[in-house]
């Protein structure tokens, strides 16, 4: 056999062994940022369908009254007291009050005496914070914190 061509053919096998491997590594990374992204995908559907769960429980029910449907917590008017509001809303609105400026959902629970560490306890508060926000009793500041309206 040709020397020259049994050389070539060495040189060959070696390049597609070289290119072998940087598929191989080329197939793998693709796979482990495919793995990534169907976790992301995951964690990105949980966290939708927890935010759609939470718009669901923010939007107050009419409650019945005397038979008729009446907001637990109404929208914020001239003519609207805030003894109208549960008590537990009055409470957030006086921690919010007393404090010396705009203040943190976990700083409004440590006032309350909310566990703030455990995330069971201070997320409903959120919810009702919100609540008051979108109700017209409160701001929210685009740094998340909350102050009372002007």
């Amino acid at each position: 056999m040709d020397p020259e061509l049994l050389e070539r053919i060495t040189a060959r096998r070696a390049e597609l062994d070289e290119l072998e491997d940087q598929l191989a590594k080329q197939l793998a990374e693709v796979r482990a940022e495919r793995d990534e992204l169907a976790v992301a995908e995951r964690v990105f559907e949980r966290v939708s369908e927890q935010m759609a769960d939470e718009r669901v429980s923010a939007t107050s029910v009419p409650a019945q009254v005397g038979g008729r449907a009446v907001m637990l917590i109404p929208h914020r008017t001239s003519d609207v007291e805030e003894n109208v509001l549960p008590p537990d809303y009055q409470r957030i609105l006086a921690a919010v009050r007393q404090a010396a400026g705009p203040i943190m959902a976990r700083q409004v629970g440590e006032m309350l005496g909310v566990d703030v560490n455990i995330r069971s306890k201070l997320e409903p508060l959120r919810g009702k914070l919100v609540r008051l926000v979108d109700r017209g009793w409160l701001r929210k500041l685009p740094d998340g914190r909350f102050t009372t309206r002007l």
